[in-house]
């Protein structure tokens, strides 16, 4: 059976990147598509998640911590769409925006393979060097895209499910 994000492709070739996903993912025809925006580490109280004001003026930035707060917030975004069914799991698809790539790609796979020790499961994945992202206390955004079964209406138990779901 396969994954709730669908079905991993891996080459045999063994080339793989640093962190862990596949080369490819498919989805089942009767699923439904979230198509999440791009995620920052931003709290609801409108302080980011990663970023240590200095005196100076200037903010000490962990990407390691922004990255984990926006796979958070993702798993929130999801969850929320999905009526608390599903979350990161879902997810077939992902662009990882890095404002120093060669600086912060380490720290944001060791979060990524946190969530997805085993690229088996894992999203498809880019990952990019932008010039900037929308706020300076920022190192690293996501997008990314989910996948749902149907919903359906349940006629046992009058409730909304997702199809496989008990």
């Amino acid at each position: 059976m396969p994954a709730p994000n669908g079905t991993s492709f891996i080459l045999d070739s063994g080339a793989q990147g640093l962190a862990n996903y596949p080369h490819a993912r498919t989805i089942p025809s009767t699923s439904k598509t979230i198509f999440v925006s791009g995620i920052s580490s931003r709290r609801p109280d409108g302080t980011y998640e990663g970023c240590e004001a200095q005196k100076d003026g200037t903010y000490k930035l962990d990407c390691g911590a922004q990255t984990a707060a926006v796979l958070r917030n993702i798993e929130r975004v999801i969850r929320g769409a999905t009526e608390d069914r599903l979350g990161l799991e879902c997810v077939v698809d992902a662009t990882v925006f890095l404002t120093d790539i060669k600086r912060d790609y380490a720290a944001m796979n060791a979060e990524w393979n946190k969530i997805w020790p085993d690229r088996t499961t894992a999203p498809a994945r880019t990952c990019v060097q932008v010039a900037a992202l929308p706020n300076e206390k920022l190192v690293v955004e996501i997008k990314c895209q989910a996948v749902v079964s149907e919903w359906e209406k349940n006629p046992w138990e009058g409730t909304l499910r997702l199809d496989g779901l008990p």
